[in-house]
């Protein structure tokens, strides 16, 4: 999955189970896996979790997505395609 394709997908405010998937790059059982741990962290904490989706912001946190990395990436590829 490209910069472009994984800043379009995290900047959904909720992220689901195939999502997720995309996101991790793992199989449904490990995604699921995944999905409960945030889940779970959020509930100790107090927060509402609807049952099919969690926060995409709480699933870049756990997989230490670097935004401002992609976004430089995609910066950068964009400059050489305007230069080619």
């Amino acid at each position: 999955m490209s910069a472009q394709e994984t800043l379009k997908l995290v900047s959904q405010q909720w992220c689901n189970l195939q999502d997720l998937m995309r996101l991790a790059q793992v199989g449904r059982n490990s995604a699921l896996t995944i999905k409960g741990a945030i889940k779970n962290n959020l509930e100790q904490q107090g927060y509402y979790v609807p049952k099919n989706v969690v926060p995409m912001q709480e699933v870049v946190k756990y997989l230490n997505i670097d935004i401002d990395y992609l976004e430089s990436r995609c910066k950068s590829v964009k400059g050489v395609e305007q230069i080619a």
